[in-house]
């Protein structure tokens, strides 16, 4: 069951982002992955799994980063998958949320490609960067850094 295995891996991604465990990290992309983001974000896209890691763990000890994964749809035809997250930069008193996309290898299921998609733009004036007026609380989202998704 393919679409299991592809949120077991985004799943284990989440963990070893909030661990900021590099080999962990290295071990849920291929080789040659590339994560994109939005403009305005220094060094982007970041390109190879090493890059990935050594970023992600950059952010874990310089600005306290924890996730929690709010959804995961994984596609029952292809080797893509779409999760909404909140990245909680505890350091800064502040969050972001967002989506992403997933593109997965075929043959290993390890992520290929990220696409990340910012829920609006990065303020550095708000506590907060989410969506206007959406309930979080109310639809059931994290509203604090808790560990692993729900």
């Amino acid at each position: 069951m393919t679409e299991h295995k592809h949120a077991q891996t985004i799943r284990r991604y989440f963990d070893a982002c909030n661990e900021g465990d590099f080999a962990k990290l290295v071990s849920c992309f291929t080789p040659d992955a590339v994560h994109y983001f939005p403009a305005g974000l220094p060094e982007v896209p970041w390109r190879s799994a090493e890059t990935i890691a050594a970023k992600w763990v950059w952010c874990v000890e310089n600005l306290g980063s924890q996730w929690t994964i709010e959804k995961i749809l994984v596609s029952h035809d292809s080797d893509e998958a779409v999760i909404e997250w909140t990245h909680w930069k505890g350091k800064l008193g502040t969050a972001l949320r967002g989506d992403e996309w997933y593109i997965f290898d075929k043959d290993s299921g390890l992520i290929k490609e990220i696409r990340a998609y910012y829920a609006s733009p990065a303020d550095k004036d708000l506590k907060i960067n989410e969506l206007v007026d959406f309930d979080y609380s109310g639809r059931g989202y994290h509203l604090g850094p808790a560990t692993g998704d729900k």
